[in-house]
C-alpha cells in the first residue's frame, strides 16, 4: 500500500475547527470526489479510496452537487469499464 503525506499547520486545523483525524478523513473524501469529478476514478474506486461504501459516496457526491452518473453514454460506459476492472482485481 502506498501513502501520501501532506504537511499543514495547526492554524489550518484552527481555521477549519477540526481535529487532525477529522481533517484527514475530509481531505481524503474531497480528493476522491475530485478524482471522480475529473473522470480519473469510477464511483466504486473513488468510494474505496475514500474508505466509505459506494452508497455513502453517492450521498457525498450529492452534497457537493455532483451527479454519480455520467452525463453522456460514453461517460457511463467508462464508469462501467472501471467498475468491471476493479472487480476483477480483487
Amino acid at each position: 500500500m502506498n501513502a501520501l503525506t501532506i504537511e499543514y499547520s495547526e492554524e489550518l486545523l484552527w481555521a477549519l475547527q477540526q481535529e487532525p483525524d477529522e481533517f484527514a478523513i475530509e481531505a481524503r473524501l474531497l480528493l476522491a470526489i475530485k478524482l471522480y469529478e475529473t473522470g480519473k476514478l469510477s464511483t466504486g474506486l473513488a468510494a474505496q479510496f475514500a474508505g466509505i461504501p459506494r452508497s455513502a459516496f453517492f450521498y457525498e457526491l450529492s452534497r457537493q452537487g455532483i451527479s454519480p452518473f455520467g452525463e453522456t453514454p460514453d461517460e457511463l460506459e467508462d464508469d462501467l469499464k472501471h467498475a468491471r476492472r476493479a472487480s476483477h482485481s480483487e
